[in-house]
């Protein structure tokens, strides 16, 4: 099924899916609103990770201003914050993910940030675009479902 799912995305899958058995439309469609479904999930994911970036890129550029010395609120977590004192502003420690850290420069850390923007942005546009031929193809195949249907319908 996957095949003809997957060979629809050219300009004769039109003329393949109009064969296929109601059955099999039926499954076609689940499959690919399926898809559509964790394609959109994937998305808001990716948006949820880029606004966060675009936090830190925000917050390094606000901790750069700052002078040495300056009292701050330091957040252990999202609603925890502990007294602190600035150290060192052009020292910043990196999640590069699983609890690994790596210790940049600000420069570095706000370049960091940006790239991860960047990848994720290119990745959003990438998924949007499958998301939106898989959404197509969904519509298809529930177009001529209920065109098929409608024919094997009694007339009264």
């Amino acid at each position: 099924m996957a095949s003809k799912g997957g060979s629809s995305g050219g300009g004769g899958g039109r003329v393949e899916i109009e064969k296929l058995s109601v059955e099999q439309l039926k499954a076609v469609k689940e499959q690919t609103d399926l898809e559509v479904n964790l394609l959109q999930d994937s998305l808001t994911n990716i948006r949820t990770a880029t606004s966060r970036l675009e936090i830190a890129s925000n917050a390094l550029h606000d901790l750069s201003l700052r002078p040495q010395g300056k009292k701050m609120l330091v957040p252990l977590t999202a609603s925890l914050y502990v007294p602190g004192v600035l150290d060192d502003a052009e020292k910043v420690l990196v999640d590069v993910g699983t609890g690994y850290f790596i210790e940049k420069t600000m420069v570095e850390g706000k370049d960091y940030c940006e790239r991860k923007i960047n990848l994720l942005k290119s990745n959003y546009d990438q998924l949007l675009e499958v998301a939106t031929k898989k959404k197509n193809i969904a519509d298809e195949a529930g177009a001529i479902l209920q065109a098929k249907l409608k024919q094997l319908a009694p007339t009264p």
